[in-house]
Order: structure tokens, then C-alpha cells, then sequence
């Protein structure tokens, strides 16, 4: 028995010397068939646009969800009905760069309601129902660039906020950019969100100095009614960065009282200015989007509102802001500092209360570094980045440069673990982590860099996280993965909160679509000059209509499809030869629409591209197209 212990464990074999311990890891991250994980996974798709959904401890990739990128998988950004989600000021914007998911809270806890997630690029916040899985609602940022301080809710959902992280003219004009010092300015978005059904609104702008505003949390417990934003450039630099915006020994913390601006402007206080920006919904009765072109924001000076933002050094170039569960404490984590610093809310009170400031920044206060302090944690490691807590009074921190997760105690700031990443970690994720009540079991790293983690497979790779075990002293690493995009940031929530709301299928009798057909003598085809409708049906297996003549070279054909299927994940499929589109994937109950154009003259085929059926290769069908100027009448068919 010792030679076949000593025989698993030799370093000669291409495990190393990691046998039995690589057996543990693998049963602790084993979900056997039929049996499900026990969290959900939301990780920010970065450039890809989108959000992906994994289980843990598998590691397995569930879903895409689309969000901010037209989605050929579904036909999301291609059919008529979700076209518009995708409208903004600047027309339509298929893609952006989504960051920082964040599900909704009551009572500082995690709900299981919504998730909010940002477009970085074209700032915009969208909102998705965690029933359907889908993209509810998308609303443009105005007077902003570079929605990066988003899209973290406060405690009750009240609001999801939305910083921009470049400073830009506001209004936009010509102007120079050497003139940015004083004349460009940073907005801070408020976007109150309605109790019952999620339904955004941008609620007040808070015009702020011209420094970039990177990331930020809100507060709870006692420090709820704030909201925290670490700021860099405070240099106010326009050009080399790495140089130019890394000069002042510290930068900020921006900590806005949201309640008291709330007061004031439902006092009246507040100017409103033009500004243009999109506001896109989807409505699950329709199955179908409506874009509104909104037209003012109320603005906020935060001068005139005493008592309402303060300004907390902090070292430097601060990436991080992140508020523990007590909301005792924030973190910020200075990139090129080699500590770690927290601040005190309360310090932080009684400096404001006893106005120890030292100066301002156009009129805002600057208080004390040593009023605010906490205290801080010393040589952590390098590059110190995002900070998650477990609930047990212990933070979870990343270091991007020396590529190590560590593990202190909030209270005393020392440290008790530090495990290696591969390599270069972001983000850190723990399921409720940024809440007031985590789920201390499991930490995921997010890492930037994955050279040999996987196979080779060109010059670029997906992105690796690690999945550690946190609920002993230890910190445990159980399993790598890849990611798809470049996670920003994840969510994590306990599956038995979101497994038994979510929707299986559309009701037939509540599908209110314009174009929906319901029932088979609602099937037909109808012209309207050269604009062809096709009221189309499908079920297991076959199209009705599936054969349609007296289409023309020219014409417009929209097919409105609705799937009559009422059992849980049989969706259908339709794809027409030549459509300058996409797919449609439409769920069992869903009505959507695709638009072909047809430039050639002949007999082509459109079929269910979704396995369905011992049929699904039979559910197919014709679209005869004659001549721009035939006389052919128009016919549609199923059988004889």
C-alpha cells in the first residue's frame, strides 16, 4: 500500500506530486449528472459585450446572455422585436464593452431579482430580468465617456449609479484639449430604479471636477444614504497618463450623500439641461422593444448642496472601492501604492461634523488623510486592485502585480493566507461579497493573462479564473477555468433563489405580439405594395406555411414566426438562403421577426436550425421568387 501510495503521488509523473491532493480538489468541484450546482455565476463579457452565466464549483459555462452585442446564437440584435435595445443617440450601436454585473438587493442581501451590468464604451446601464435570463431594458448615459464606476446598486435598489470614467466638455464642444484643466467636468449618474417592476430612470447628474472616476460601492448598514467613487487624474492630465496622471502622492475617494441630494432636488433644487440619450424596454407580452429618445437630465451642482460630496485622500491612483458588509469600512486600492488603506465612515463623520478639511477641489472639501484612516494593511503584495469579504470579517484582496490573492482580517488588517494566481488577477468575486450578506464558501479570480494554463491555440486565449475553497483558514485552490470576454467583474448568487423563479415558458394565450399567429387559421401571407407579411407557425415538425409563391425580387419579406411549442427548452430555429440577418431562435411560446430581402430569381429553402425533433431534418420549406415584374399571385401552403 505504501508503494501504491508514494506511486500516486511521485513528482516524476506528469501530475507532479499534486495526485491525491488533485483527486480532492477534483471531488469538491464534481457535480454528477442530474444533479445541479450550487451557485450561479454572472461574469462580465468585457469586449464581447455580453453576459456569461456559470456554475459553481463546476466551472461549466451555461450562457451567453446578450446584452450590448447583436447575437447571431439567438438572432438578438437582428430580429425586429430586439433591434431597438440596441438604439442610442449615435443611431445603432451594436456592440460595447461590458464591465461590472451587480444583482439587485433588499435590505443590503441579495434578491435574485435583477442584474444590472455597464457598457463601458457607449455608456449605457442595462438591467436583466434574472426570471427570463433576458435583456429587459438598456438606458444611455449622457454627459458621460467611459461608464466605468458602474453598475452597483444601493442596498434597497433604490439606485444603480453609473460614473464616467473620462472627463469630457459638458455640454460637448469644440474645444481644445489642452484646455482640459477646469473646463472638462465628470458626471456622476443616479438611476433610480422602481420597486415592483425595475423600470429605470435617470434621476439627477451630479456635474464633479474633471478627474476620471473608476470604480465605486455603495454604503450600508450606517453608511447607507452614501456613495463611494475612487477618482484618478486628479493632475487633470490630457495626454501620457502613465506619467502625467501618476504625480500626486494620493487621489480621492468621492463620497456623495445621496440622500441629501435626494432632498434636494424633491425640494426643487436641481437644473435641468438638455441632454439626448436612448432609453430602450422590452415587453414580454409584445415579445418586442420600444427605443424613446429622451431629451433633458437634471443636473446637480454639488457645491450648492452643503453636506453632500466630500473628498477623502487616498493613495494613489485608486482602482478599487469596496465597502465592507458592516458598512463600517472603505477600502481603496491604490495601484502604485504598497499598502492597502481603509477608511473609517464613522472618522469620516465626525471630521465633517467638526469641519477638518484641508481646502478643496472647486469648492468641494478635502478632508484629513489621518481624520478618514482606519488603518492600513502593510506590504499585502504588489498592485493591490478589488477587495470581496466572506461575512466572517475577513477580506479578500488581488494584487495584480505579484499575482496573488490575500486574505486579511478587517479588524486587525492582518494577514492570514496569500495564494499565487495565474496570472495578473483583476477582479475577485465572492457570491454576495459586495453585499451585506456574503456567501463565504467559494473566491473566484479573475486573471488577465493565461500563457500556459491551457492548450495553445494561437496568439490569444480565453481568460483563466481560479476557484478557491474560503471556508477554512486556508484558502484552498480547487479548479481552473476559462472565461469567455475578459471578466471585469462577476456576481454570484445561491441557485435555490433564482432555480425555482425561472420562467420555462412563454403562455401562448399571453403573447400579445402585433404579428403574432396563434392558431393555424391566424397563418397567412399578406403584400402591402412591395412589403410581404408572413404570418408563420412552427411546432415539432414542420413550418406553417412551408411553401409560399408569387414573392418578387425587390420585395421586403418579413417573417413573423411564433413558436407553438409549450414545453420547457424546446425552442425553434429559422434560417432563410441569402438573408443578409441572422437566425432566429424563438422560445416555445415567443413570436419573432426576420426581414429578407431577396435579390435573385429561383426557389429557395429557409429550415429550423434547432434539433427538435426524430424530424427536425424534414422541418423545412420553399419561398418561390419571380421577377421584379411578374404577375404571379401570391400562394402559401402546408400539404395538399
Amino acid at each position: 500500500m505504501a508503494v501504491m501510495f508514494s506511486g500516486c503521488n511521485n513528482s516524476k509523473s506528469p501530475n507532479g506530486n499534486r495526485g491525491a491532493l488533485a483527486s480532492t480538489a477534483a471531488e469538491k468541484v464534481y457535480v454528477p449528472p442530474g444533479e445541479h450546482d450550487e451557485f450561479y455565476a454572472f461574469f462580465s463579457g468585457g469586449y464581447s459585450g455580453n453576459l456569461t452565466v456559470y456554475g459553481l464549483p463546476s466551472g461549466r459555462m451555461f450562457k451567453e446572455i446578450p446584452v450590448f452585442s447583436q447575437f447571431p446564437t439567438n438572432g438578438y440584435g437582428y430580429s425586429e422585436e430586439t433591434k431597438p435595445m440596441l438604439n442610442t443617440s449615435h443611431g445603432f450601436i451594436p456592440w460595447d464593452d461590458l464591465h461590472h454585473p451587480d444583482i439587485s438587493q433588499t435590505d443590503g442581501k441579495l434578491d435574485g431579482r435583477w442584474i444590472f451590468v455597464n457598457g463601458n464604451n457607449t455608456p449605457r446601464i442595462a438591467r436583466i430580468d434574472l426570471k427570463t435570463f433576458e435583456t429587459d431594458e438598456i438606458i444611455e448615459v449622457p454627459n458621460s465617456a467611459g461608464n466605468h464606476s458602474s453598475s452597483f446598486v444601493t442596498e434597497n435598489t433604490e439606485y444603480v449609479v453609473a460614473g464616467t470614467r473620462f472627463s469630457v466638455p459638458v455640454p460637448q464642444k469644440d474645444i481644445s484639449i489642452k484646455e482640459y484643466r477646469g473646463n472638462f467636468k465628470g458626471a456622476l449618474s443616479f438611476i433610480e430604479v422602481a420597486p415592483e417592476t425595475g423600470r429605470m430612470n435617470l434621476k439627477f447628474q451630479i456635474m464633479m471636477p474633471g478627474f476620471d472616476y473608476d470604480l465605486s460601492h455603495p454604503g450600508r448598514g450606517k453608511s447607507h444614504g452614501w456613495f463611494f467613487f475612487t477618482t484618478y487624474n486628479t493632475e487633470e492630465a490630457n495626454t501620457l497618463l502613465e506619467v502625467n496622471a501618476s504625480q500626486n502622492d494620493k487621489d480621492f475617494i468621492a463620497a456623495v450623500n445621496w440622500k441629501k441630494i435626494e432632498e434636494y432636488i424633491n425640494n426643487g433644487g436641481g437644473t435641468k439641461m438638455p441632454a439626448e440619450y436612448a432609453h430602450n424596454v422590452y415587453d414580454h407580452s409584445t415579445h418586442s422593444a420600444k427605443s424613446t429618445i429622451k431629451k433633458e437630465v437634471l443636473m446637480v451642482d454639488p457645491t450648492k448642496v452643503p453636506g453632500a460630496v466630500f473628498l477623502l485622500p487616498t493613495p494613489k491612483s485608486p482602482h478599487g472601492c469596496d465597502v465592507d458588509p458592516t458598512g463600517k469600512y472603505i477600502i481603496g486600492n491604490g495601484k502604485l501604492s504598497a499598502d492597502l488603506t481603509i477608511h473609517s465612515f464613522g472618522k469620516m463623520i465626525a471630521a465633517i461634523e467638526a469641519e477638518k478639511f484641508d481646502g478643496d477641489a472647486y469648492g468641494i472639501p478635502i478632508l484629513k488623510f489621518e481624520d478618514v484612516l482606519a488603518g492600513q494593511v502593510k506590504s499585502g503584495g504588489l498592485g493591490p486592485l478589488h477587495t470581496e469579504f466572506d461575512g466572517k470579517g475577513n477580506a479578500y484582496t488581488t494584487f495584480f502585480i505579484s499575482s496573488e490573492l490575500v486574505k486579511w482580517n478587517v479588524e486587525t488588517r492582518e494577514v492570514i493566507d496569500r495564494q499565487p494566481n495565474y496570472y495578473s488577477v483583476g477582479h475577485v468575486m465572492i457570491p454576495g461579497g459586495n453585499s451585506a450578506a456574503p456567501f463565504g464558501k467559494y473566491a473566484v479570480a479573475m486573471n488577465k493573462i493565461t500563457k500556459d494554463r491551457y492548450l495553445p491555440t494561437g496568439p490569444e486565449l480565453e481568460h483563466s479564473a481560479q476557484l478557491f475553497d474560503i471556508s477554512g483558514e486556508k484558502m484552498e485552490l480547487l479548479l481552473d477555468f476559462p472565461t469567455h470576454g475578459e471578466p471585469h467583474y462577476a456576481a454570484g448568487i445561491p441557485a435555490e433563489i433564482l432555480a425555482p423563479e425561472s420562467q420555462k415558458i412563454y403562455r401562448l394565450e399571453d403573447n400579445k405580439h402585433e404579428f403574432a399567429a396563434l392558431g393555424g387559421d391566424e397563418t397567412r401571407v399578406e403584400r402591402h405594395g412591395n412589403e410581404v407579411h408572413v404570418y408563420m407557425s412552427m411546432i415539432r415538425s414542420h413550418f406553417t406555411p412551408d411553401n409560399i409563391e408569387g414573392i418578387r425580387v425587390g420585395d421586403k419579406v418579413y417573417f413573423h414566426i411564433t413558436n407553438h411549442e409549450q414545453d420547457f427548452d424546446v425552442p425553434h430555429g429559422f434560417a432563410m438562403i441569402g438573408a443578409n440577418n441572422a437566425e432566429l431562435l424563438i422560445m416555445p411560446g415567443q413570436t419573432r421577426t426576420l426581414v429578407w430581402e431577396p435579390g435573385q430569381v429561383g426557389v429557395w429553402p429557409f429550415y429550423c436550425t434547432d434539433f427538435c425533433s426524430a424530424l427536425h431534418q424534414e422541418m423545412q420549406g420553399y419561398v418561390r421568387v419571380s421577377p421584379a415584374n411578374s404577375d404571379i399571385k401570391l400562394s402559401w401552403s402546408l400539404g395538399e
